[in-house]
């Protein structure tokens, strides 16, 4: 029995035998997510939770990158035209509801930054291997955004509060070194290792006793989806009000201007 991967304008499915490999697939922006890109990956983990084809699905990023997060072009335009973000908040709701329910393994091959979006979609996999070039982190508050598509779900569950609340009100950056030192992510590898690495790791996947291993995710998960159901909908709320900020425009302009920006004192 064969099943036809669908055909997207920006992610690239493949498989390898019982491997499902989604890729995105903007590789000249940095896989930065666009209008079509918030539509498309939505619709390819939708594909891989229900396909009977695979048994592990190895999530990755054409180029340099694994995802920028928001596409600045996007990003402006929505700054704009708010009322085109809350479309993009359903899309986020979906990502985030189905990263976590889908009882296959999902592991991320974190080839470059993860940033923003691009951050919480590497940290909603189940094993994060990455470059020891690439950097993670969730910069929403230095554009007046909150982050509100799944960050406040992901990071605490990784390295608690403490740390979760600096690097999501900072806004930093952390080498993938760091990550792993801080246990966000669970290796950094040399970029000529990495392939090798992650091979490694879904083969050994691959051959354990499926049922056992899908249900053993679907417990580890139990926490997250009761988080999800408390927070995501808040957070998303709290992100579309603040594409409709001045801060948020202010900071956009400062970016486009090359100038630091001037934030209103509440």
């Amino acid at each position: 029995m064969t099943q036809d991967l669908p055909q997207l304008k920006t992610i690239a499915l493949a498989r390898n035998g019982r491997l499902l490999t989604i890729a995105f697939a903007r590789p000249d922006a940095l896989n930065a997510f666009d209008q079509i890109m918030h539509d498309e990956f939505p619709a390819a983990l939708a594909f891989a939770r229900g396909d009977e084809m695979s048994d592990v699905i190895l999530l990755t990023g054409q180029g340099k990158a694994f995802s920028a997060g928001g596409d600045f072009a996007h990003i402006q335009n929505n700054a704009d035209n708010p009322e085109c973000f809350d479309h993009e908040i359903e899309m986020a709701r979906q990502i985030v509801e189905t990263l976590i329910d889908i009882e296959k393994p999902v592991v991320c091959r974190m080839n470059g930054h993860a940033v923003g979006l691009g951050a919480t979609i590497a940290l909603l996999c189940d094993i994060i291997y990455a470059s020891d070039k690439a950097k993670i982190g969730d910069p929403h508050v230095n554009i007046g955004l909150v982050a509100g598509d799944g960050g406040a779900i992901a990071w605490p569950q990784r390295i608690g509060l403490t740390r979760a609340k600096e690097y999501l009100l900072t806004g930093d950056l952390i080498t993938a070194d760091k990550a792993v030192e801080i246990g966000l992510i669970n290796r950094a590898v040399d970029p000529a290792e990495l392939d090798d690495a992650i091979a490694g790791l879904c083969t050994k996947l691959l051959a354990k006793p499926q049922f056992a291993l899908r249900k053993t995710k679907a417990l580890t998960n139990i926490e997250l989806k009761r988080l999800s159901s408390a927070l995501l909908l808040p957070g998303m709320n709290w992100e579309s009000e603040s594409v409709r900020d001045s801060d948020h425009r202010e900071a956009i302009a400062a970016m486009i201007e090359k100038r630091s920006p001037t934030f209103r004192r509440n």
